[in-house]
């Protein structure tokens, strides 16, 4: 049986960045393919009850960075709570993913934005910034030419097409993987696709 997962996330997002290397490695134990697709959570959100973050109550925005310091401190995972650049606009950065996984592959989409979340939450750089773009290819040795493909008409048309795939699927948040119908939403249910995937 081929296992699939629809891997849907957003480049600057904190839980993606503390699930993204932990899913990798457990798709790639399970012999999974991993269908990457970075996702538009403007468009997520207004529909599925979600709220950017400046517009949570206080509490919630209190907490989560209870959460994310515990999780971080769990994981082992270095990760600056309040980065210089955040909130970033991550249209850019998916753009680029989407065009690498087009030309390059899954992988090197995967290895792609594990760099681009590493670079907000745990090295201070500016994912909006094409000059940072360029960096997180020239270290992974993909093809310059890459930002030029991003702006191509047929990477905006996936990029909104997979976030209109996330709602249909019932994503309403960052990360969320999809196997066979099932939605596991977020990093700390990892375990459970873990479990998911082992059953074939």
């Amino acid at each position: 049986m081929n296992l699939v997962v629809d891997y849907y996330f957003s480049p600057q997002s904190p839980w993606t960045y503390l699930g993204h290397d932990r899913f990798a490695a457990i798709a790639k134990a399970a012999g999974a393919r991993v269908n990457v697709r970075p996702v538009d959570l403007g468009k997520v959100f207004p529909v599925s009850g979600g709220l950017p973050l400046p517009k949570r109550a206080p509490q919630r925005q209190a907490y989560r960075l209870v959460e994310l310091r515990r999780f971080a401190e769990h994981l082992a995972l270095p990760l600056n709570l309040q980065p210089k650049f955040f909130p970033v606009v991550g249209d850019a950065a998916a753009r680029l993913i989407i065009a690498v996984d087009a030309h390059e592959g899954s992988d090197a989409a995967m290895a792609l934005a594990g760099a681009l979340l590493r670079a907000v939450w745990a090295e201070e750089r500016d994912i909006a910034d094409p000059r940072e773009l360029a960096a997180a290819l020239g270290a992974l040795r993909l093809p310059a030419q890459r930002l030029a493909d991003a702006q191509a008409p047929a990477v905006q048309t996936r990029y909104d097409t997979d976030s209109q795939r996330a709602i249909d699927a019932g994503v309403f948040g960052a990360p969320s993987y999809l196997v066979d119908g099932e939605l596991f939403w977020g990093q700390d249910r990892l375990d459970f696709l873990q479990r998911r995937l082992a059953c074939g």
